[in-house]
């Protein structure tokens, strides 16, 4: 059974829309320097585990009132038992919410067809060219395209996601991001926090000014139904 390593147990922001909490399970195929979670990245073993007994208990004990959970990682969909747990979610009536990088679009395919997601976000970490360089991890580029065009066409609600770093996203990655989602409802834009970086470098680096990301803003808004700032 996968194995949680991080229960947020009132998640307003991860779910929007819905009383949600988050589940964070460990391990992840890439090496992003920016990401914030890098013991569940790199050092997923010396997490405690919370047993399930416990989770579904939680889960129980919240019934008439949680509408949502939201799976984060690390990558979910790295792990092949995750479906096990998606089932025991949606036996007790919950939405599920998925934060996916994108590499395993035949996993998100199964997941979707048997009804056991209700919304994704995905992150994009980079321009198709620059996936490698700014993950820092074998890349098939054809599963991140893939897995787009299985969220855009899913039927759910989503949002694709981009992280803004300073020194490895700037404008042209933007567009070039953008021309790859053409025509999805939904883009969020976040703001680099300089917290907890899987490569410490990045711990200095200083986040765009709100300018900055209103001006990434207006270059993504010709491509979207909605594009969202967040953490500004």
């Amino acid at each position: 059974m996968v194995e949680i390593k991080g229960l947020e147990k009132f998640a307003p922001r991860d779910f929007p829309g819905h009383i949600s909490s988050t589940v964070f399970l460990g391990g992840c195929n890439f090496r992003c320097p920016f990401c914030h979670n890098s013991d569940l990245v790199l050092r997923p073993e010396i997490l405690p585990t919370f047993p399930l007994d416990y989770f579904l208990s939680f889960l129980d004990s919240r019934k008439g009132w949680l509408e949502g959970i939201c799976i984060s990682g690390g990558e979910p969909l790295l792990h092949d038992d995750l479906e096990t747990l998606l089932i025991l979610i949606k036996d007790r009536n919950l939405l599920v919410k998925v934060d996916i990088n994108g590499s395993f679009p035949s996993r998100l395919e199964d997941l979707i067809q048997k009804g056991l997601i209700d919304h994704i976000a995905m992150d994009v970490k980079a321009p198709l060219t620059r996936y490698q360089e700014v993950t820092r991890a074998k890349v098939n580029e054809e599963d991140i395209v893939r897995s787009a065009d299985i969220v855009k066409n899913s039927g759910l609600g989503y949002v694709f996601r981009t992280t803004l770093v300073p020194g490895l996203v700037g404008p042209e990655d933007i567009k070039k991001i953008c021309q790859m989602l053409d025509g999805a409802n939904v883009f969020q834009l976040q703001q680099f926090v300089p917290l907890n970086t899987l490569d410490s470098h990045y711990l200095q680096k200083k986040p765009y000014g709100r300018e900055e990301v209103q001006r990434f803003a207006k270059i993504a808004e010709p491509y979207f139904s909605e594009v969202r700032i967040e953490g500004v």
